[in-house]
């Protein structure tokens, strides 16, 4: 499955026209030994794995896809889709196999597979239909790509990051999820909604748990450079708590309301965990709010926790964690979110 129909030679006799078709270059220099392509591994090709992928094709972020996933004929119907796309798409060599071996070499391994998510199903109801298959997963990909980073997206999708981290072996800055990166977009898109102004003017985060017990971090949140709760104040114009509240209740509720309506959620992950793989392997070093190892940040230091904290992602993975303010509050609800966790986590024994 390595290789589709269309890779065969054209020329009887097995003979590559490229020698052929092309003329020669006399005394051309040899290609640099430099190897600078980049490659990203696909794990899962379900609804969310194939939004990542396509996104990921059509922002052309890397030089060679590869798709993995235990249902053989599924998987090469959906490669001989992208790769049928050709001729509208960027060069990438598109690849697929149930066997891990396709992904030796990856610079990136973005896991989606995983249970889907029943409608109204809590996030940390589905840890244990998936560490299992992690253990299955992980390993392989950690053999065939020692170097890569791993960035985790199945859900729940802080205590698997940890999951990940245990079982790979790698230091925690390789290890990613993809944490509250898309609940910081729904959460800045909302602001936008209300004052009718563009999503991306809108700085704003949403931390700790990749669920329920997530943080809105409220008291740094601006527009446009200037920050909007001490603005009003300072404006003396006066505003409701339970009016934020409700928008990170929307937030919360957000995922849950696509998948009562469409039975998953795909397109806006994808565009997120695209956003994440370019930023890490172009060396962006922009601010995502990203599932991390979070003991020694923002006062949590009970336990190896993982959950969403605003880090620099660049080549090397996680760069930094941003020192955003926190008010009293909201430090507090942090260190609830990592508690939430912990206590679902330490239940594992890994």
């Amino acid at each position: 499955m390595h290789k589709s129909p269309s890779g065969l030679s054209l020329g009887s006799d097995g003979l590559d026209l490229t020698q052929v078709f092309f003329k020669p270059i006399t005394n051309a220099a040899p290609p640099s030994p430099t190897n600078r392509q980049t490659k990203i591994s696909v794990i899962g090709a379900g609804n969310v794995g194939m939004a990542i992928a396509q996104t990921i094709l059509t922002q052309d972020l890397t030089d060679e896809l590869v798709l993995v996933d235990a249902k053989p004929e599924k998987l090469r119907g959906e490669m001989l889709d992208l790769q049928h796309a050709a001729a509208f798409l960027p060069r990438t060599k598109i690849s697929a196999s149930v066997d891990y071996a396709v992904t030796a070499g990856s610079d990136l391994c973005i896991v989606t597979a995983g249970a889907r998510q029943i409608s109204g199903e809590s996030r940390l109801n589905l840890l244990q239909r998936n560490v299992s298959m992690f253990k299955n997963i992980i390993p392989h990909l950690v053999r065939y790509s020692p170097h890569s980073t791993l960035l985790i997206v199945s859900n729940p999708v802080d205590i698997l990051t940890y999951v990940a981290w245990k079982l790979s072996g790698f230091p925690s800055n390789r290890v990613i999820g993809s944490g509250t990166n898309l609940d910081s977009s729904r959460f800045r898109f909302l602001i936008a909604d209300h004052l009718d102004v563009n999503a991306q003017d809108v700085q704003a985060y949403i931390v700790g748990e990749h669920g329920d017990s997530s943080v809105a971090l409220w008291s740094s949140i601006s527009i446009g450079g200037v920050p909007v709760l001490s603005f009003l104040e300072s404006q003396q114009i006066a505003y409701e708590k339970e009016t934020l509240e409700n928008i990170h209740i929307a937030v919360i509720d957000s995922a849950y309301e696509v998948i009562s309506l469409k039975g998953y959620t795909s397109w806006a992950i994808g565009y997120s965990v695209a956003s994440l793989a370019r930023s890490i392997l172009r060396d962006q070093r922009k601010i995502h709010p990203v599932s991390v190892l979070a003991k020694g940040f923002y006062g949590i230091e009970d336990g190896e926790v993982f959950l969403s904290l605003p880090a620099q992602l660049g080549r090397g993975g996680v760069l930094g964690i941003t020192n955003v303010h926190l008010n009293d509050e909201e430090s507090q609800r942090l260190r609830d979110s990592a508690k939430t966790i912990l206590e679902v986590q330490t239940q594992l024994g890994i």
